[in-house]
């Protein structure tokens, strides 16, 4: 558990995704979301002499945390930047296909939501904000003051999943004309009225908040990136953590597994050899979830799904 200036942060499924990830006492391992450290600590703290961590936050807040574990820890670097350019960092140290496991803890953290100034979370009255990167890029506020009715509806629909997207795209566009939109709780009251159904156990505006703010910080798109070239990066028998805390991640961290699980797709009846598949990856295990007890001391542990597999070439 980490803390600063008062916001606290725990890591979901803290052990469960370490011991999924290490293959090699002395190897050389990837945090692709540094986060507060919580992961990177316990990896530091398994592995041996000889191991190397390297991290990477978009969160110029993370980044400060980081640095100070740099000098506490030689075994240790951070990256300011998305887990997205993986190719470019571990080539320039020199490790393609040499890494030996890459761990993911993705979405937002608890300290980004507590921060009412980072304007992620609908509870709390702050800036319309969202960046993960606060220091540079557009803000929600910048964003939906001029994005079109369409691409609104689009981004509520595709990122946040949410069926009424028109209805709230419109809502938008109506209320931005009267006075601009420019705090958390001024959104959240405008999706709660444009909503005509409410969800039971969930608040109106947390589809709408989750799709912007995946948008705003290319979360998927950086996603299928890291996948795609993490692969590369790691060795044969290196590991893939990952845990995801929405359907979306899920899906496409469960995708991507399952297809090079099965290897190369062929016609059917082709007489082709199961070695002749190309397949590149063996799931370890099924998707493993907090545990009662964990979801009890930290009620977001309720939706991480923790998913491992190991590189086969």
């Amino acid at each position: 558990m980490m803390s600063q200036r008062g916001l606290t942060h725990h890591a979901v499924l803290l052990h469960e995704s370490v011991e999924g990830v290490i293959t090699d006492k002395d190897g050389f391992y990837i945090d692709g979301t540094f986060g507060r450290g919580g992961h990177t600590r316990e990896l530091l703290k398994q592995l041996g002499k000889e191991a190397r961590v390297l991290a990477f936050d978009k969160d110029p807040e993370a980044i400060k945390i980081g640095k100070e574990l740099e000098q506490e820890d030689s075994r240790f670097e951070i990256v300011h930047g998305s887990f997205a350019e993986i190719t470019a960092v571990v080539t320039d140290r020199g490790y393609v296909g040499k890494v030996s496991g890459i761990l993911l803890d993705l979405g937002v953290s608890s300290p980004q939501l507590d921060d009412a100034e980072r304007g992620f979370s609908f509870m709390k009255e702050g800036p319309l904000d969202m960046r993960m990167n606060n220091a540079s890029g557009v803000t929600a506020a910048e964003w939906l003051a001029v994005a079109g009715e369409q691409e609104i509806t689009k981004v509520l629909k595709k990122y946040g999943e949410e069926k009424f997207g028109l209805r709230i795209a419109k809502a938008i566009i109506e209320e931005r004309a009267e006075r601009p939109l420019v705090t958390t709780t001024q959104l959240a009251e405008l999706i709660d009225r444009a909503r005509p159904v409410k969800e039971k156990h969930k608040h109106p505006a947390t589809r709408s908040f989750q799709g912007i703010r995946i948008f705003l910080n290319k979360e998927l798109v950086d996603l299928d990136t890291c996948l795609n070239d993490g692969l590369e990066m790691l060795a044969v028998g290196g590991h893939f953590s990952v845990i995801s805390f929405h359907s979306l991640e899920d899906r496409m961290v469960k995708r991507f597994i399952q297809k090079h699980v099965k290897g190369d797709d062929f016609p059917a009846g082709l007489p082709i050899l199961d070695s002749q598949l190309n397949k590149r990856l063996k799931a370890l295990s099924k998707a493993q979830k907090a545990s009662a007890t964990e979801v009890d001391a930290n009620v977001r542990a309720r939706s991480a799904v923790l998913r491992v597999a190991e590189k086969l070439m």
